[in-house]
């Protein structure tokens, strides 16, 4: 997978991992104690979907493209965030006007040209650090933060071939230091053999309260589509898991095109 953020902008599995993270941090802000929130693999912060290579792919035209009209209830909140950053927002962006003024917000990025962009958008924010390094070593020298709540969001580019070992050693590292950390990791769906293995994987880890969110467009079937997208949450705030449902249902009514398997699914991986 080439996996530069911009090319996929506002397609169906960014709207999908964007709309669910809303969700997550509007439940975990109903406290007031503060947040840490960290995106390991951050790109560029905002994207102009009319222009470069969001424009050049058209992937959000069947994306956030078919929300802006008419938006279904359940995904109101979601979009409210979107329609109010201007140009189509990354998840830093997302994360970060979602902020309290206690919460701070670690980006890393590895891309010299999404981080300098990075700079640009958050550089004088001071409730934002920004970090030139890699998102998987950031899960080890940036956890514990000093704060005792908080969301990890892991996106990574799925371009070498040993990612999902690499995402299921990154959430354990990170689990195991910061155990009371919301960990959200979003994953392709292409065919399912891949993903049972990292499923059992995170199963046999050990690590507790493990939900797997996720929503295809079509049979997981053929390798080279991205057929699908998934979500594991790691520590689910309370609500999540049965808010969950009419989130992807109202997703996987605008978004999907009534091809054979499509739908959406729940399953838990681990218990509390």
């Amino acid at each position: 997978m080439n996996y530069r953020h911009a090319f996929h902008a506002g397609n169906f599995s960014d709207v999908m991992k964007h709309a669910l993270c809303v969700a997550m941090m509007r439940m975990l802000t109903r406290k007031p104690t503060p947040l840490f929130v960290l995106d390991t693999h951050a790109g560029c912060g905002r994207y102009d979907l009319g222009a470069g290579p969001a424009e050049r792919t058209g992937e959000w035209r069947a994306g956030i493209g078919r929300l802006r009209d008419d938006p279904p209830d359940a995904l109101a909140d979601y979009l409210s965030v979107v329609h109010g950053e201007g140009l189509y927002p990354g998840s830093p962006a997302l994360l970060r006007a979602m902020l309290r003024p206690d919460d701070r917000l670690a980006c890393c990025e590895l891309h010299p040209d999404d981080f300098l962009a990075l700079k640009r958008e958050f550089g004088r924010d001071r409730q934002v650090s920004l970090h030139l390094r890699d998102g998987w070593e950031a899960l080890r020298a940036l956890l514990p933060p000093a704060q005792k709540r908080g969301l990890v969001l892991i996106d990574p580019p799925y371009e070498a071939p040993d990612e999902f070992f690499r995402l299921a050693d990154g959430l354990g590292a990170g689990v195991s230091r910061f155990r009371t950390g919301v960990f959200v990791a979003w994953y392709p769906i292409k065919h399912r053999a891949p993903v049972r293995e990292f499923h059992a994987a995170m199963a046999s880890s050990g690590i507790a309260d493990i939900l797997a969110v996720e929503l295809y467009l079509r049979k997981p079937l053929d390798a080279a589509r991205l057929n699908g997208c998934g979500l594991l949450v790691v520590n689910p705030p309370f609500g999540f898991e049965a808010a969950a449902p009419a989130l992807l249902g109202a997703l996987i009514d605008r978004l999907g095109n009534n091809e054979p398997g499509q739908g959406c699914r729940i399953d838990r991986l681990a218990d509390e």
